[in-house]
């Protein structure tokens, strides 16, 4: 008697295609010397800046007068961490912490899907979503900071409190995670969230004021960023050196930065089209008057979303942010953003072809680079877009159908009347007889 076949459930699946794509990006890391994969370019941030960063912050101090440190004071102890692990260098430590962390997000992702009502389309998408990008998530410590908004995320329905004390580290570290903290439902959880997290992030300041020196020196870093490449604003000059503009590349604010006539002007409409969005996130917020378990989660995906395209800077790594925020969107089937999360692995699938694979076609300005950046960043207006109206609608009153009006009550019809016996209608009585 033949034994039925055992198929795996989704979990162990999910685990094995995790384990088989984090190896493949490990692979991709080592192999990074080859030209057709950026030229070491990605790796060189890690072993060099972040490691002569550690030498710096070992001392207790933060990078002063350096063009390059332009991260919240919470960066410290992420770019410390790498150091700290016993018998690795500094580049096998951060890979190393960065694949810990993506396991962990992936682990809640999957917890998150056994609550009722939930799924494990977001595992999915984070799983399959990240090795997208090839190894860049491995190199940056954005994988960091968006295991703090996810956990933020997914505390806030259970502890408001506990999701604002993640939200507060997270924005400590990178500032966008503050913006999951926007969809809280209004009374009693917001006033809570919000209160935690200010001080929570007002303690931790603190700390590291103590135990480090300078720690708001990344702002005078801040105001002299030009505008980067793959940028929408970038994108769209680049192309235009076709048209006879005579503006340069140069590598500059740890970015590839477009520099000629119009870039500030460029630079200042990115800052006011930011400015908009973030009057716009306010008027939602006052109109919304529905709230359901997804609504926190696609909000924080749609901020960063119209964040991100209104930057004067969107490097490769800020699509794990997305990654991350969609991810946790999926998890509940109540989200509005499904058919953004799709529009999000197109564009993740781009960046990785605009860097590092062709990143010399896009700086050099040929027409194959300029259309394939402007087709990634098109795709991320389409979702910033797509986002904000479908957030918009699932958070309107639902209208109530008319109420139909009662026709108007007619008289009973009457019964006939009866004749009365009137004195003139009665029949004559019959006489008496008298024998």
């Amino acid at each position: 008697m033949k034994r039925p076949r055992v198929t795996p459930g989704p979990v162990p699946t999910l685990a094995a295609a995790w384990l088989a794509t984090r190896a493949l990006m490990l692979w991709l890391l080592t192999r990074s010397a080859e030209p057709l994969l950026g030229g070491g370019s990605v790796t060189r941030e890690v072993s060099r800046l972040y490691f002569h960063w550690y030498g710096v912050l070992s001392n207790g101090a933060f990078p002063t007068q350096d063009t390059m440190w332009q991260y919240p004071p919470g960066a410290g102890p992420v770019l410390l961490a790498p150091g700290a692990l016993p018998g690795l260098d500094y580049l096998q430590g951060f890979v190393t912490l960065v694949l810990v962390t993506d396991a962990l997000i992936t682990v809640l992702l999957v917890a998150a899907a056994r609550r009722p009502g939930r799924s494990l389309a977001g595992a999915a998408l984070w799983t399959g979503g990240l090795p997208l990008l090839l190894h860049i998530p491995l190199a940056r410590y954005d994988v960091q900071v968006t295991a703090l908004a996810v956990l933020c995320l997914l505390a806030l329905g259970r502890s408001p409190r506990l999701g604002g004390v993640f939200g507060a580290l997270g924005a400590l570290v990178k500032v966008w995670p503050a913006l999951a903290l926007l969809g809280v439902p209004r009374g009693r959880a917001t006033r809570t969230a919000w209160a935690w997290s200010l001080g929570a992030g007002c303690a931790a300041l603190a700390l590291l004021a103590v135990l480090f020196s300078d720690p708001l020196s990344f702002l005078g870093e801040q105001g002299g960023r030009g505008v980067q490449i793959e940028s929408l604003g970038g994108t769209l000059l680049n192309l235009a050196r076709h048209a006879g503009w005579p503006g340069l590349v140069r590598y500059q604010y740890g970015a590839t930065e477009l520099v000629g006539p119009g870039v500030r002007t460029v630079a200042g409409i990115s800052l006011a089209l930011t400015a908009a969005v973030f009057g716009l996130l306010v008027l939602w917020r006052l109109r919304a008057r529905r709230w359901n378990p997804a609504t926190p989660y696609d909000t924080a995906l749609t901020a960063v979303l119209l964040f991100t395209v209104t930057s004067r800077v969107i490097s490769p790594q800020y699509l794990v942010w997305l990654l991350g925020l969609a991810a946790v969107c999926l998890t509940s089937r109540h989200t509005s953003q499904r058919p953004v999360a799709v529009l999000v692995l197109a564009a993740t699938a781009l960046s990785s072809l605009v860097f590092p694979v062709f990143y010399g076609e896009v700086t050099g300005g040929s027409w194959a680079g300029g259309l394939l950046a402007l087709a990634r960043v098109g795709l991320l207006v389409a979702a910033a877009t797509l986002s904000f109206v479908r957030l918009w609608r699932s958070t309107r009153p639902v209208p109530r159908p008319p109420v139909p009006t009662p026709a108007p009550a007619t008289a009973p019809a009457l019964a006939p009347a009866e004749p009365r016996a009137d004195s003139d209608d009665r029949l004559p009585e019959r006489p008496l007889s008298i024998s």
